[in-house]
């Protein structure tokens, strides 16, 4: 399915991209925004985006300022999910989009949960795609240890060979045409080589708060339980789990849980962080989501 480029500004006036896909025949809710993970970009949605459309809503991936066709700050220091919700909250007086169902992984569910304290009418329904208001840290170490590290690589087999080393653990079923479609979606050919689709400095907040505290992995995610409350109240609400995350382990759904009863979840099999979200299991309860959300 085709899409359309979607330019906006932030606040400060920096230039912003989504992939805008339209509904497919009668237009049946409201529009669904995703938005991705720390290093991602709106091509992640790529399988996902059309699914939905063909439901007859209408679908904005997101690329999250210093990603894809976003353009990156020239204060680093700004990346961090504050300054994200608020080119969220930019994205919806743009669009005059007044109320949306909002799809979230890793990153882009802790942008979900501060944009529910920025603007909670916004938001009628939530995927929290792999991420809660507590993360483990074994997750969060090991993706502290890769944010803003190699983005360049000469050759397309290089590129390949680095989106597998980082992300193997997550996929392990995943073979080298997997793997290739997987950097498609992370590389952009560039002089002559590939690089990252993403500013080096994302990492700068989380290498601010490694000098500061020894403890750079916790600049990823601070304790959010009162955001995961607000988000999780009056509005449907569903986790999707890897079933080997090691981001979102076992004690942390349940303490997630007890904060938000009627909350629906899926784990994934095989799978670790993120799921992309088209495996049938995780698609499924995000069919029977959107069926319950307006």
């Amino acid at each position: 399915m085709t899409f359309t480029d979607l330019f906006w500004t932030s606040g400060e006036g920096l230039p912003l991209h989504a992939r805008d896909y339209a509904p497919v025949g009668e237009v049946t809710g409201l529009p669904v925004i995703c938005i991705h993970g720390l290093t991602r970009n709106a091509r992640d949605f790529e399988d996902l985006a059309p699914n939905i459309a063909a439901k007859g809503r209408r679908v904005l991936a997101v690329d999250v300022r210093g990603r894809g066709l976003s353009a990156w700050d020239p204060q680093p220091l700004n990346y961090h999910p504050g300054t994200y919700a608020g080119d969220i909250v930019a994205l919806l007086a743009a669009t005059g989009i007044e109320r949306a169902v909002f799809i979230g992984t890793s990153m882009g569910g802790l942008i979900t949960m501060v944009l529910a304290a920025f603007k909670p009418e916004a938001i009628a329904a939530v995927v929290l795609n792999d991420v809660g208001p507590e993360l483990s840290p074994v997750g969060l170490t090991r993706i502290a240890a890769y944010a803003g590290g190699a983005s360049r690589f000469e050759t397309w087999d290089e590129a390949v060979a680095y989106a597998r080393r980082i992300n193997q653990a997550a996929f392990p079923a995943y073979g080298d045409v997997d793997w290739d479609r997987f950097a498609r979606r992370s590389f952009d050919e560039k002089d002559g080589g590939y690089v990252l689709a993403c500013d080096p400095d994302i990492s700068a907040p989380i290498k601010a708060a490694a000098a500061a505290n020894k403890d750079g992995a916790s600049a990823l995610a601070p304790g959010m339980y009162p955001l995961f409350r607000a988000l999780t109240k009056d509005r449907p609400v569903l986790l999707v789990r890897g079933a080997i995350s090691d981001l979102v382990d076992p004690p942390i759904v349940e303490r997630m849980r007890a904060a938000a009863p009627d909350m629906a979840s899926v784990e994934v099999p095989g799978v670790g962080h993120a799921p992309m979200l088209s495996e049938p299991e995780a698609w499924a309860a995000i069919e029977n989501l959107l069926d319950l959300a307006p």
